[in-house]
């Protein structure tokens, strides 16, 4: 599995694991009770499962910006398309580009050790970009569960025509709104992150791909830093 889908995995599997130990905490929300690990976990799942998934998914940003994220498999491979900039992982390569200039340009290097222990440093960009990337959310829904003093909240909506389950976290660190769809996709966030006000909803779903998503941009400058490479 290539390191985007290793990334997403590992650190979904990190919040049940941590949460299974340590008990749940319940909160109300229209009469209905559910424990903090029981939300986190089912959330975390739902993110994890759609690891599994072909999809594009487009975000609709402040200011008429857009994002996208789209990952097919076989071979499993992802893209992360933000404001000014590309993020694509393959299992030959990460490909990071940037598109503010007249032309694009993009780096190759190696792709991280399948199995590694992920870092936050390969969706960075993409994050300070105002793409905010499941990996992110997930870690701050694995704070809050952990934070007895977090006020979680539960709730359900439509974001472009797919259900999701949404949770509304009132926590010291700071404020967040969280929506993933049934199938597993982050449908919407709102909140700081990194101290950055981040805001995103899903505009359109498709379970297709256009494989040309997996390639850096017609025309972009293409520097290969990786081993061997030229």
């Amino acid at each position: 599995m290539p390191a985007a889908s290793t990334t997403l995995r590992m650190l979904a599997v990190s919040v049940i694991a941590s949460l299974t130990v340590t008990g749940c905490q319940t909160f109300e929300d229209a009469g209905v009770a559910m424990g903090r690990s029981e939300l986190v976990n089912d959330l975390a799942a739902r993110l994890d499962r759609a690891l599994e998934l072909t999809y594009s998914a487009d975000y609709q940003l402040p200011g008429g910006q857009r994002a996208a994220i789209v990952q097919a498999q076989d071979p499993a491979r992802s893209t992360y398309a933000y404001p000014g900039g590309r993020l694509i992982v393959t299992p030959e390569a990460i490909t990071r580009c940037t598109t503010t200039g007249a032309r694009p340009e993009c780096t190759l290097v190696a792709p991280p050790t399948p199995g590694s222990k992920p870092t936050v440093t390969l969706f960075g960009e993409a994050n300070r970009q105002g793409l905010v990337t499941p990996p992110v959310v997930v870690g701050l829904l694995t704070a809050a569960a952990l934070d007895p003093q977090a006020v979680i909240k539960q709730s359900d909506t439509t974001v472009a025509g797919h259900h999701a389950a949404c949770v509304a976290v009132e926590s010291s660190s700071g404020d967040f709104t969280a929506c993933v769809t049934t199938e597993g996709v982050l449908g919407s966030f709102t909140g700081p992150v990194d101290g950055k006000p981040m805001e995103l909803a899903l505009s359109d779903y498709s379970a297709t791909v256009d494989e040309g998503a997996f390639e850096p941009p017609a025309g972009a400058g293409v520097v290969d830093r990786r081993p061997g490479g030229s």
